[in-house]
């Protein structure tokens, strides 16, 4: 009589890890862009981007310890600790 209750139990746990283990995809590009135009990868120095993405459209000064400066671009944000990227951030588009 136990290995019915205990059967289920197991089932419905494994059914548990299964849903949870399914993820979501995100992309590093828009679809339709090149990957030359693809948003600055972790690591990038401050002169690489500006080199590769040109000028920013607003820098926003150093904040905290360690300091994070802020760059905006039409399409994407990018965060610097010191001088180097630490994430970037594509912006919603507005439809």
């Amino acid at each position: 009589m136990l290995k019915k209750p205990a059967g289920a139990i197991l089932m419905v746990s494994l059914l548990a890890i299964v849903a949870t283990a399914i993820g979501q995809t995100l992309l590093n590009e828009r679809p339709g862009m090149d990957a030359h135009q693809s948003i600055p990868t972790r690591g990038m120095t401050m002169e690489s981007v500006e080199a590769s993405f040109g000028t920013p459209t607003s820098r926003r000064a150093p904040v905290g310890d360690p300091p994070i400066t802020r760059w905006e671009y039409p399409d994407f944000i990018v965060y610097f600790e010191y001088k180097r990227v630490i994430h970037s951030v594509e912006k919603r588009s507005r439809s």
